[in-house]
């Protein structure tokens, strides 16, 4: 290997697994029957013998071809563009609801729920799931689509998402998932992409408790994608909805009177998905994930990494249009496990929300973004939960870098200590995680533990070379689960991702490793602040801003400066009660933990900071509105957080 098979020592950790953890542990056991004497030792197994460590892994985590593949790799098309288990044969719908749906035990138990923003609660057993991707998938193939054919999923996370994804995997069809908040124009601009010829929607949802009629918005793009035939409509609220005759069809109705249809025996390297990500200059980059990869990754990381099992009901803020939707159904439903979707915001209509869906549904791994921890931890005035949350056994964390305060709030006050925080990050290209925590190994406050399996990762510094401050997080190998590039575009994948350095990925994240082992990722590289010739990521100074207790949030750009490159101006959020913020207090926080040269030039108390729905401060599209920018794509700008929130530049500097 070429990277480092760091991970977190025991003697830094802040939690440390016990015996019950441990003996649960299914990596722990499949480490022990295989030989190994730790993380370090497997993870090097992974990288240097890759041909005995996969069929291994594939074996333990349950998953089987229908027809035996016969060569691992085949990098005959380039390095940057393997294809996996040549000769093999499977069907992601098969590992992640059919078994399930027969074993009569397994499908009694919950498969998908949904707490929608509306507050109204629904749910699909693994049996009634497996029974309902039957129906739609007969339906689907009724329609003429089958094999390769683009499918378009606009949906809330609803039981029917679940059953839409496997329907299409099923035949063999491509999903294309999309941000239930998008407009007219973004989805037009991906289904037109994808050339999809079938779109899935709903008549309506709720955000913030206010109707959106997402059955509008799509009649609205399907003006501009004339290549959609037929589109399934779903009564999700019963608001009801304009229905084009021919085209458009009941859910409900869809495949009733078909016979069921075979599953259709898939190339592991058949399209399974492609999820469009958004960026703030150029078009859409669809990712494409295909049947074997994205099946395994999330097995890997669900499996080995969260080490989520049948006993398990897995709960996260979600959407279809992000990698978390359709990661939560493939690397939860496949060991069994049920999913909570959870639609919306933490904190509406209270900041009790999530505390009420653990104790409702008895909850046993809760996600929860450093965004979402640190608004209910101001809201709740670093309290914690009243409701009964014992069900849980860790929470999830990814999208973004944690602060400490936060962090310890959430384990300490929180967890008790006991439950550990499962950090984990990567991204749509890479098919999961590139980094995590683990439930068997040390953790170590806002840090992950090392690198996921398969992931020869490393820091580099400019060059290339390997370094121990804060560099660019880089994979010097590749791994089933990551993307078979972009759709139709593999020279923009190539450029976006292999072209800085040989044979090597590129992720855009800033991170550095530890003399402990601990890693941690400092924001992504187009962020970095440079100040007098030192580079540093945003997250560092937000983070020591917030330890003011006067700050709830806080995002931080670098601005042009004559003479020191870049200044530093922080926007901020008050916490509750606060009228004023005390300047002089803000600037000693940042003084004790990064410096006193990156105290900000300007702290802006605004009264909110633009995010995605998913959570994610929009830094870039912050930036450009301070600047007087044009701020692009900002398709999953969360309409209740707009960029209005920002003043412009000229503005501050008159009032500063």
């Amino acid at each position: 290997m070429k990277g480092r098979a760091r991970f977190g020592e025991a003697a830094s950790a802040d939690w440390m697994p016990g015996p019950d953890q441990m003996d649960r542990s299914r990596l722990a056991a499949a480490m022990h029957r295989w030989g190994y004497e730790g993380l370090e030792d497997m993870h090097r197994a992974s990288i240097d013998d890759p041909e005995s460590f996969w069929p291994r892994a594939l074996d333990d985590l349950g998953v089987t071809f229908t027809t035996p593949w016969s060569t691992f790799r085949d990098d005959s098309a380039g390095f940057a563009f393997p294809r996996w288990f040549s000769g093999g044969a499977l069907n992601v719908a098969t590992h992640c609801v059919t078994r399930h749906a027969k074993d009569p035990e397994a499908a009694k138990r919950p498969a998908v729920i949904s707490e929608a923003d509306s507050g109204v609660c629904r749910e699909l057993s693994f049996g009634a799931l497996g029974a309902e991707v039957e129906r739609v998938a007969a339906g689907l193939a009724a329609l003429g689509i089958g094999k390769g054919d683009r499918v378009g999923l606009f949906l809330p996370v609803i039981p029917e998402a679940a059953v839409a994804l496997m329907a299409c995997a099923k035949i063999g069809a491509v999903a294309v998932p999309a941000f239930s908040g998008y407009g007219p124009d973004p989805l037009a601009a991906r289904l037109n992409a994808a050339d999809a010829v079938a779109l899935v929607t709903v008549d309506g949802t709720t955000r913030k408790g206010k109707p959106v009629a997402m059955k509008e918005t799509a009649d609205g793009a399907l003006k501009q994608a004339p290549g959609v035939r037929h589109v399934l409509v779903i009564e999700n609220t019963g608001s009801g909805c304009a229905m084009t005759e021919g085209r458009d069809h009941a859910w409900a109705d869809i495949g009733k009177a078909c016979d069921p249809v075979p599953t259709v025996a898939c190339d592991p390297n058949d399209p399974f998905m492609i999820i469009y990500t958004s960026g703030t200059t150029g078009a859409p980059k669809g990712i494409v994930h295909s049947h074997a990869g994205y099946l395994i990754k999330s097995g890997v990381d669900f499996g080995y990494a969260f080490d989520v099992q049948s006993d398990d009901l897995v709960g996260w803020i979600a959407d279809m249009g992000w990698m978390l939707g359709p990661l939560m159904i493939t690397g939860c439903l496949q060991f069994g496990a049920g999913i909570v979707f959870v639609e919306g915001l933490p904190n509406f209509p209270d900041h009790n929300r999530m505390w009420d869906i653990v104790e409702r549904h008895r909850v046993t791994m809760l996600g929860m973004a450093p965004t979402a921890a640190r608004g209910l931890r101001a809201a709740m005035a670093g309290g914690v939960p009243e409701q009964d949350i014992s069900s849980l056994r860790a929470f999830t964390s990814t999208g973004e870098a944690w602060d400490e305060p936060t962090w310890w709030w959430l384990f300490r006050d929180v967890g008790g200590k006991t439950l550990p925080i499962i950090n984990y990050t990567g991204g749509t290209e890479t098919g999961g995680g590139i980094l995590s925590n683990y439930t068997c190994a040390p953790i170590s406050c806002a840090t992950f533990a090392g690198p996921l399996p398969g992931q020869d990762a490393d820091v580099l510094d400019a060059e290339g070379n390997p370094t121990d401050g804060i560099g660019e997080l880089a994979v010097h190998n590749t791994w089933p689960g990551m993307t078979h590039a972009f759709w139709q575009d593999p020279e923009r994948y190539f450029e976006t991702y292999w072209s800085t350095f040989p044979d090597t990925w590129v992720h855009g994240d800033l991170a550095s490793v530890a003399g402990d082992g601990y890693w941690r990722i400092h924001g992504r590289s187009d962020d970095t602040i440079k100040v007098s010739g030192r580079r540093i990521g945003p997250a560092e100074i937000e983070s020591a801003l917030v330890t003011n207790p006067e700050v709830s949030e806080a995002a931080v750009i670098g601005v042009p400066d004559p003479d020191r490159g870049s200044r530093i101006v922080a926007f901020v959020t008050l916490g509750s009660g606060v009228e004023a913020l005390d300047m002089v207090r803000a600037a000693e926080a940042v003084t004790r933990l990064v410096g006193k040269a990156m105290i900000p030039s300007l702290i802006v108390p605004v009264p909110g900071l633009p995010k995605t729905k998913n959570g994610k401060i929009m830094r870039r599209a912050i930036r450009a509105r301070y600047l007087g920018q044009p701020a692009g794509d900002m398709s999953a700008l969360d309409a209740s957080t707009p960029l209005e929130l920002i003043p412009v530049q000229a503005d501050t500097e008159q009032t500063a």
